[in-house]
């Protein structure tokens, strides 16, 4: 049973108890009235009615407060057992007392009815009253498991997530490393292979004429110059270029941070609203629903905050715990 049964029959117990209650007052006072002017002073008649309202308004202030006590799921004791069936006895007894003193029995039990049917719905209704609370109290601790269970289950995902991310860039750090290592190796292999060869050159060259050992001997140094100038220059821009990567990482994180903290202002700034007095629109709902939701709200607290039924709250609470399912928009627009 969902929450939108409980209230459908919560709602045709309370209108039933109180039209058997309203009918048995009315016809108390009915019956119970010109009993009370017969054995009243003339001229204090007009005061037959307050003895049976006094009767029946007891039986009122029972039932409302064993409603109201069934909802917390408090009970109040043996007195308000007590004042319930001497309120119920009394009214028994006024109704039959002008039938019984006339030794007439049928109109001892026709008269018996109302005030008995009304002695065993106020105990019925207290039994369902204390049902129901039992049973939604029930359903809210298993929709909290539920919901508990959803957001262990994410915080695994996420966990598992993280894990995944730091291991690529573990092996995306292994992977440039290894690279830079084989760019390495291969640079000293073609230097070494360049040495050998300009040593051979070189020997050559000193075989030949002195002039032309040094002429060679000055383009090679301007070469090195040039190389060495080279890595200079391409090691700056590896550098700006981190710098500049390392900026842009910084920035992103800080307004990621930023556009975090004002979503947490926004739905503090809802939930602080306090009860709705009303029914508030359904985007300005939505919001403090999705507000709810995100601060682990219940759903009759959610309820309270925007004004609008459990079952519409719980639906909205569904499409949050599985947007793909349900097509939800999302409540709590980003500025």
């Amino acid at each position: 049973m969902n929450s939108v049964q409980t209230r459908s029959a919560e709602k045709a117990l309370s209108g039933g108890t109180w039209s058997i209650v309203g009918g048995a007052m009315l016809y108390s006072i009915l019956t119970v009235s010109p009993l009370m002017a017969e054995h009243t002073a003339d001229r204090w008649d007009w005061t037959a009615p307050i003895l049976p309202l006094v009767v029946d308004a007891a039986v009122v202030i029972v039932v409302k407060l064993d409603d109201v006590l069934a909802r917390l799921g408090g009970h109040g004791g043996r007195w308000p057992t007590v004042l319930r069936w001497m309120t119920g006895l009394m009214t028994l007894a006024l109704n039959t007392a002008d039938s019984a003193l006339k030794k007439d029995l049928v109109g001892v039990a026709v008269h018996s009815v109302a005030p008995l049917l009304l002695i065993v719905t106020a105990e019925t209704s207290l039994a369902y009253r204390r049902a129901i609370a039992a049973a939604v109290a029930g359903l809210e601790a298993e929709q909290k498991a539920e919901h508990a269970q959803h957001e262990r289950a994410a915080q695994e995902v996420a966990e598992r997530a993280r894990q995944e991310a730091r291991e690529e860039r573990e092996h995306a750090a292994q992977l440039s490393r290894e690279q830079r290592e084989h760019e390495a190796l291969l640079a000293r292999e073609q230097t070494e292979r360049e040495e050998r060869r300009r040593r051979e050159e070189r020997e050559e060259r000193e075989r030949a004429e002195a002039g032309e050992r040094e002429i060679r001997e000055r383009r090679e140094r301007e070469r090195e110059h040039r190389e060495q100038e080279r890595e200079r220059l391409e090691r700056q821009g590896r550098e700006r270029a981190e710098d500049e990567r390392r900026e842009r990482v910084e920035k992103a994180a800080r307004e990621q941070r930023e556009r975090d903290e004002r979503v947490a202002r926004e739905r503090e700034a809802l939930l602080e609203r306090g009860p709705a007095q009303s029914k508030l629109p359904e985007d300005e709902a939505r919001r403090i629903v999705a507000a709810a939701y995100e601060s682990t709200l219940t759903v009759r607290q959610a309820a309270e905050l925007c004004g609008w039924s459990v079952g519409w709250v719980s639906t909205r609470y569904a499409e949050h715990r599985d947007p793909s399912h349900t097509g939800a928009e999302l409540a709590i627009a980003s500025n």
